[in-house]
């Protein structure tokens, strides 16, 4: 086998190991012991496992794998991981293999007229994007745009889908530096050969200054959204008011045609304590929402006390923050400096991230779990880089750079695609991702 030169196996002592995989055939190999050279790295090992495959599926084309001994990821040599590990060579080493977690194919860019500001890929059909250019716009594949929502004075900040049915309309919200949200409905089934132009449904108005984040709650009658003015207000997304939240309702002709209506809707509730900026938001549960804020905060808040039950904090400006990862209970957040930081809100008294990654070069600007996996979550910086990474190592499983300039947001689409938008003014799509 080609594994490694008969040099380096012959100056390299010898471990027994054994290749275990949840894959299966013909991506399982024969789970008997044997003995290789210990100075091999991922790559050898990878090689080693396509080489075993290849002997039992001729045809087989190689692929690359990662590598786990006792839960942990393999990012040095066996020599050196058995070593930092304090784990004895003497005996038979069981190396579970999985697929490498990197894409395998860049979509052509899809470009926009300014920065691109937000996403979101929540929704397997489409992506929206919010841009610099006040608009926000609705991709359902790389390079083909099928809606535009006209009506921000200002850069689009954050866009979230709110609620989504399929065959039936989908409802958006967008946050604006103008200090307005305005929520959008549009039906994906219309067939459209051009970007249709799509008027907000209702204007939330009430924030003092840019609003820089929104969030939904899961059952899709409520948002939140942080502000330059350091709070957090929550609104109705409903058409019909029955509570007192309608200011009024605008008409304006639409093309010489007939009225079109407008709402216009008041915050229900405001959730004052931030001291800066509200930078992030994240509505995961029912009764709880998470803030991130430049007064180097990560803050609970509870609905409907409206008190905030937990603070973090961390030194830094925070500019964005995701929650997910085992029972959906660990906060990730960036900001200031290079370092991705994951918090246990389940430990109290403490503002000690139980993770920390460095590899990044500047900001970290947008994090984002993957809806499926414990393990697995995506980062962007201003340094220009994607990348995708597992709790399970220190060091990054796939670095993407497909951008030109800073990276300004990132998202998860599909499960197996990671979208990412930027000061470049492109929306990149890399596909291809396994995430097991």
């Amino acid at each position: 086998m080609d594994i490694d030169t008969k040099a380096e196996e012959e100056n390299s002592r010898r471990v027994q190991v054994r290749f275990i995989t949840k894959l299966k055939p013909p991506l399982k190999v024969a789970p008997t012991s044997i003995a290789i050279p210990s100075n091999l790295t991922r790559l050898g090992l990878s090689s080693l496992v396509n080489n075993l495959i290849q002997a039992t599926t001729p045809d087989w084309n190689p692929q690359p794998f990662d590598f786990l001994i006792d839960g942990e990821l393999v990012r040095m040599s066996l020599d050196n991981f058995l070593l930092a590990k304090a784990i004895s060579a003497e005996k038979i080493l069981e190396i579970e293999y999985i697929k490498a977690v990197a894409p395998t194919k860049h979509e052509e860019p899809s470009f926009h007229d300014d920065w691109v500001s937000a996403l979101d890929g929540s929704d397997p059909r489409f992506i929206v994007t919010g841009c610099y250019d006040g608009l926000a716009r609705v991709w359902k594949a790389a390079g083909v745009c099928t809606h535009v929502l006209e009506g921000h004075s200002d850069g689009v900040t954050s866009v979230r889908v709110i609620e989504s049915k399929g065959g039936e309309g989908v409802t958006v919200a967008t946050a604006s530096k103008d200090r307005t949200l305005r929520l959008w409905k549009f039906d994906t089934e219309e067939s459209v050969n051009y970007p249709m132009k799509i008027r907000a449904f209702k204007i939330l108005r009430g924030h003092g200054g840019s609003v820089q984040c929104v969030a939904a709650k899961k059952s899709g009658d409520m948002v939140c959204s942080g502000s330059w003015d350091c709070t957090i207000n929550l609104w109705r997304t409903n058409e019909l008011d029955n509570d007192g939240d309608l200011v009024s309702v605008k008409k304006r002709k639409v093309n010489d045609q007939a009225d079109e209506s407008q709402l216009e809707g008041e915050a229900v509730s405001t959730l004052v304590g931030h001291t800066q900026s509200v930078s992030s938001l994240a509505w995961p549960e029912h009764k709880t929402i998470y803030s991130a804020s430049w007064d180097h905060s990560v803050r609970l808040w509870d609905v409907e006390t409206g008190k905030d039950t937990s603070d973090i904090f961390c030194g830094k400006v925070l500019r964005c923050l995701d929650v997910g990862g085992e029972s959906s209970a660990l906060i990730a957040g960036g900001g200031s400096d290079p370092v991705l930081r994951i918090w246990d809100p389940r430990k109290p008294g403490t503002s000690a991230p139980v993770f920390q990654f460095s590899s990044h070069t500047s900001w970290v600007s947008a994090c984002k779990w993957h809806n499926k996996s414990w393990f697995h979550l995506v980062s962007a910086s201003y340094d220009g880089k994607v990348m995708l990474w597992d709790l399970r190592t220190a060091w990054p499983l796939a670095v993407i750079e497909s951008h030109e300039d800073k990276v300004l947001c990132a998202d998860w689409w599909k499960g197996d695609s990671v979208i990412s938008g930027g000061a470049d003014s492109k929306l990149c799509i890399s596909s291809g991702i396994y995430v097991p």
